[in-house]
């Protein structure tokens, strides 16, 4: 038998949900599930779940137009 292929690795910094905090104890956080954390949410969520995030959406790339100087 050929083994299950690894789960898609995720990277909250390139998520649309993830966001930096204020707070310094908690300096990472997710929109999309409402929390904030010492560690990336995406890991939280693989240490919490023992899968990866299922709420991941890519960003999408700014233009140059949005750019402001």
């Amino acid at each position: 038998m050929t083994p299950a292929p690894a789960p898609a690795r995720v990277n909250c910094l390139r998520c649309q949900h993830h966001y930096i905090s204020w707070d310094p104890n908690f300096p990472y956080g997710c929109r999309q599930l409402g929390f904030k954390s010492r560690r990336m949410p995406c890991l939280e969520v693989l240490a919490a779940s023992g899968q990866p995030c299922n709420y991941y959406s890519p960003r999408t790339p700014r233009s140059a137009d949005d750019k402001t100087d």
